[in-house]
């Protein structure tokens, strides 16, 4: 699951943090109540997960609070046997 985890937070600091940007982001670090990731930029990295590993994500199961941290997310992806 570490892969994964690193695959989610490397995608995660390429798309939200501009360069020069000196915040961190790790695997817990809240991402949308963080202001890191709005709801468009959540709608985009569902779309990079459901294209990267060959999934649907209902929208039910999008929620902010799904995606609001790499764990959370890395969670959401062990329900479609993503490890």
């Amino acid at each position: 699951m570490a892969e994964v985890k690193d695959v989610v937070l490397e995608y995660v600091k390429n798309e939200y943090l501009e360069e020069g940007d000196d915040r961190v982001i790790n695997y817990d670090t809240a991402l949308i109540s963080g202001g890191f990731v709005d709801s468009f930029s959540m709608v985009s990295l569902k779309v990079f997960l459901e294209t990267k590993y060959g999934i649907q994500i209902p929208d039910a199961k999008a929620s902010p609070e799904a995606f609001d941290s790499v764990n959370n997310i890395v969670n959401l992806l062990k329900e479609f046997n993503i490890n």
